[in-house]
């Protein structure tokens, strides 16, 4: 008879039965660019987001599914696994799921920023409110001059759009777009494409990051691939083994998905992420012309670490082996220590019974010594007694002979 169980189970089992592959989700192909994933859950996440949907279960089933699907194929190592393995392959329930924190009450919102303050890494998404927006063309979007910073507050999950003109030439030397807050505010810069309607679509977003005195991010178009790090990329198993910290370091080392733009108006924003407060920041838009060298020494350096990426995958299998050879000799070596330390225990021991007799014992002893002594004494003495008859025999018979000698004798 099979086990009974319980309701929650079955409904467990069965949502895993009635998972649907998250290529068919998403509508890409298992030969789909990160880009291309990227761009199709951005959109299916803002046609079933519930602030758009309010109560409908249905949209809400899909948001989820669909926000599953993408934690899958956004990570390369979860994606490769699914492919080899399927869902078994994939640890759902280590899954990081990005929050948009104006969908959050004033407590959630509370326990979200009081958790990323004790370094817990949490990942936020751009309100659907803004994204809305800029798809419908609401939004207000001010010219950024090339080589002119602008500096603002922008309030908490909310954005500053701006729009830069670039000619072919300054297309083809590069471009750079990058924000910093002096007093190290969270924010996001995000990249928009234009669609056909006149309304904005998320290309690129880049999360801001403490780098010395000031929160700062970037987008580099120099016309060869850049590539961007993801910090919170694996942070839940690099926590749950402290050796991986080291080894998923450069895991979120991932190429950016545009690297440079045509001539024309690119449209840029500021998103503030901070939790509660406004989000200072300062913008600027530089041509890469002038910075020839530092472009050779970035493609130079990106190469080295992709290098160290690889060297990295390798040497971790390594270090397991021989991490788990040490493990098992130290277990080994804890286990002689203590049998060897028993066993000086057990000399110290006897040893030490030598002088720690009870009188009893130590006085029957005594007795026993002095009667083998009284006993050895006798016998000496009868021995004596013995040896001293024989002499006096002999003496006698000794003295007789010679009597008998001399009688002989004439006179």
């Amino acid at each position: 008879m099979p086990p009974h169980r319980s309701k929650s189970e079955k409904n467990d089992g069965m949502a895993k039965h009635l998972r649907r592959d998250p290529y068919d989700v998403l509508g890409v192909s298992k030969n789909s660019t990160d880009q291309e994933i990227k761009s199709a859950y951005r959109k299916m996440a803002l046609k079933y987001h519930p602030d758009k949907n309010g109560n409908d279960p249905v949209a809400a089933d899909m948001f989820k599914e669909v926000t599953f699907s993408y934690n899958i194929l956004s990570d390369p190592d979860k994606r490769r696994q699914y492919d080899t393995a399927g869902f078994e392959a994939v640890e759902a329930d280590d899954q990081d799921l990005e929050l948009d924190l104006s969908s959050l009450g004033a407590v959630n919102t509370m326990f979200a920023a009081l958790f990323s303050k004790l370094g817990v890494p949490i990942k936020t998404t751009v309100s659907a409110t803004v994204l809305e927006e800029a798809l419908n063309g609401a939004v207000t979007i001010r010219p950024l001059m090339l080589g002119l910073p602008i500096s603002r507050k922008v309030e908490k999950q909310c954005a500053h759009f701006y729009s830069v003109a670039i000619t072919e030439e300054e297309a083809r030397d590069g471009f750079v777009c990058r924000v910093q807050s002096s007093d190290k505010s969270k924010f996001k810069l995000l990249y928009f494409d234009l669609e056909e309607n006149g309304g904005l679509s998320l290309a690129l977003q880049e999360d801001s990051a403490k780098t010395g005195k000031v929160t700062s991010a970037g987008m580099y178009f120099l016309g060869f691939p850049v590539y961007c790090l993801d910090q919170t990329v694996n942070s839940v198993a690099a926590t749950k083994d402290p050796d991986a910290a080291f080894f998923k370091k450069l895991d979120g080392f991932q190429q950016c998905e545009i690297t440079e733009l045509k001539p024309g108006t690119h449209v840029f924003a500021v998103y503030g992420d901070n939790f509660f407060k406004t989000a200072s920041y300062t913008i600027e838009a530089i041509c890469a012309a002038p910075f020839i060298e530092e472009k050779e020494n970035l493609r130079e350096v990106e190469a080295e670490i992709l290098s160290k990426r690889a060297e990295l995958s390798k040497f971790e299998t390594e270090y397991r082996e021989v991490l788990a050879q040490f493990t098992e000799l130290t277990s080994r070596y804890t286990d002689e220590m203590k049998e060897i330390d028993e066993l000086l225990k057990q000399r110290n021991e006897v040893h030490a019974s030598y002088t720690t007799i009870p009188l009893i014992k130590r006085s029957s002893s005594r007795n026993k010594s002095k009667a083998a002594s009284k006993e050895a004494k006798e016998e000496g003495e009868v021995r004596d007694g013995k040896h001293s008859t024989r002499d006096r025999t002999k003496k006698k018979k000794w003295y007789n002979i010679h009597l008998k000698v001399d009688k002989r004798k004439p006179c």
